[in-house]
């Protein structure tokens, strides 16, 4: 069963760059289609979190 998971990416003012929503099985594999969408984005080495559904950190960046 899929849950869905926010990928959000900051400038270093606290503005948003981007603010998405995406589906993955668990948490391992929300934490690599995360990175692969910042690495796609190029947004890998900017401020970013990853969090599930339940408020937890999956991936995180400052």
């Amino acid at each position: 069963m899929s849950r869905v998971y926010k990928l959000t990416v900051f400038e270093q003012s606290g503005e948003k760059l981007l603010d998405e929503s995406f589906q993955a099985e668990n948490d391992d594999q929300a934490k690599e289609l995360g990175e692969n969408l910042l690495k796609e984005k190029e947004y890998h080495d900017m401020t970013h979190r990853c969090t599930s559904p339940a408020g937890k950190l999956v991936l995180f960046h400052r």
